[in-house]
């Protein structure tokens, strides 16, 4: 059965960094995508990053560039988010997502079999 668990949310200013993690078990990363998603009350989810199994090839949606870093350890099966220079545009509940179906866009949330619980991220202005 796989799990994911996501990890380190929390609650900052604008201008703060955090770096969220999650922890796979029962679930082999080959040749598939890992990636973070988001989704704020009263939208819908959308993706912020995503990394290949190797750890090297990363996407990152706009608003995110030069502010959040995915990154990945597979010896640990675990995924990271480091996000810096946090807006209140950011805040939202965060989600990590694995084995990805492939032929699909990377980003969307719909290429994603499994999904973790979520872990809140709140900015303040």
């Amino acid at each position: 059965q796989v799990r994911l668990v996501e990890s380190g949310g929390g609650s900052v200013q604008a201008g703060g960094s955090l770096r969220l993690s999650c922890t796979a078990s029962g679930y082999s990363n080959s040749n598939n995508y890992m990636a973070w998603f988001r989704q704020a009350p009263g939208k819908e989810r959308e993706g912020v990053a995503r990394i290949d199994s190797g750890g090297i090839f990363t996407l990152y949606r706009n608003a995110v560039k030069g502010r959040f870093t995915i990154s990945l350890d597979g010896a640990k099966n675990a995924l990271y988010l480091e996000m810096n220079s946090l807006k209140p545009e950011d805040t939202a509940t965060y989600y990590c997502a694995a084995g990805h179906y492939g032929g699909t866009d990377s980003l969307d949330p719909t290429g994603y079999k499994y999904w973790g619980q979520g872990t809140q991220v709140t900015v303040s202005s």
